[in-house]
């Protein structure tokens, strides 16, 4: 029987994805991202999927990487070849990492405990991040000769700005969960018992939205970052004309108009 790495449970039209190897502090292997890659294309084809929701089973958001994992361990047999860590990254991380940034819904992260290396990255790429009081976030790549993956190199200059994200990625210190909202490296912090309650509100409250516009958004802004001025202007044109004749713009503005709460379908 496999083991069940990553739970998934419903929430109306939230899907809640726990990842799920508590006794090592939910830290990847390839077996697990394997799994939460299948977790998120089967929320993606879930049409009643609105928003999907990461945490961390346990007393961890994610450890990152689990170094004992035989795709990244190093050999102890005298001479043996090194590992080609690439082969992970390549087969697991950006194969997850795109498909979690393709989503067509918006994803939440509500990260409890620890949150390190990959693991920190997983959780930033999500849309919106809510960390508990006691969570933290470490950058732990540079303490055993390796430099951030699983996105790291493109989501830290763009969330903190080009020398925080040096001193973060160089010297891979614990930032907690305080500091990291003020930093903007997330969204924001709530206290550990109020944690999973909130996250869920907010997963909730983001899947009665317009999701089809949330999605656009999220792709406008990251494209955003490769354009000029005006070719940013002419995108947002583009995709108003598109948002304009579907469902959620005329039944967002007929509730407007009618003063009652909208229905929203498109996704």
């Amino acid at each position: 029987m496999t083991e069940v790495l990553i739970q998934s449970e419903r929430h109306g039209a939230v899907r809640l994805l726990r990842l799920n190897r508590p006794e090592a502090l939910n830290a990847f292997t390839a077996a697990m991202l394997g799994q939460l890659r299948q977790a998120l294309d089967a929320a993606a084809e879930d049409g009643a999927t609105r928003c999907v929701l990461i945490t961390g089973a346990g007393r961890a958001f994610s450890a990152g990487q689990d170094l004992a994992d035989p795709h990244v361990a190093p050999s102890r047999e005298p001479g043996a070849a090194p590992k080609d860590i690439g082969w992970m990254l390549e087969h697991c991380y950006i194969p997850l990492a795109l498909r979690l940034r393709s989503l067509p819904v918006p994803v939440v992260a509500a990260v409890n405990g620890v949150a390190a290396g990959a693991g920190a990255n997983l959780a930033l790429s999500c849309d919106i991040v809510l960390a508990g009081e006691s969570a933290s976030f470490i950058q732990a790549f540079s303490k055993i000769g390796l430099i951030p993956d699983c996105g790291g190199t493109w989501l830290l200059p763009r969330l903190v700005g080009r020398a925080k994200a040096l001193e973060l990625a160089l010297l891979g210190d614990k930032v907690k969960a305080v500091e990291a909202e003020r930093l903007g490296l997330i969204s924001r912090v709530v206290a550990d018992a109020e944690l999973q309650d909130a996250a869920i509100a907010l997963a909730q409250k983001l899947a009665g939205m317009p999701t089809r516009a949330l999605v656009e958004t999220r792709r406008a802004l990251d494209e955003s970052m490769k354009l000029d001025y005006e070719t940013a202007l002419q995108r947002e044109a583009a995709l108003q004309s598109q948002l304009g004749f579907a469902h959620d713009y005329l039944e967002g503005v007929a509730a407007f108009m009618n003063k009652r709460q909208p229905e929203f379908k498109d996704r």
